[in-house]
């Protein structure tokens, strides 16, 4: 599966964040560790949201905008 992040340039470096997942945020001194970090960040919050949500009855809603 394929995530859009979002890359910011800072002083300390780049920070990358995952606008489909709120609150999955990272950061790296360059922009290619950003983006190993960000992926790791992105496992991490699916298997918790995995876990948060293992008893509940998910279902896909269609949005028409």
């Amino acid at each position: 599966m394929t995530y859009p992040v979002a890359l910011r340039k800072t002083d300390e470096g780049y920070s990358v964040s995952c606008p489909g997942l709120p609150g999955c945020w990272s950061q790296g001194a360059n922009e290619q560790e950003a983006l190993d970090n960000i992926r790791s960040a992105i496992e991490e919050y699916l298997a918790v949201r995995e876990e948060i949500f293992a008893d509940a009855d998910v279902r896909q809603v269609e949005v028409v905008l």
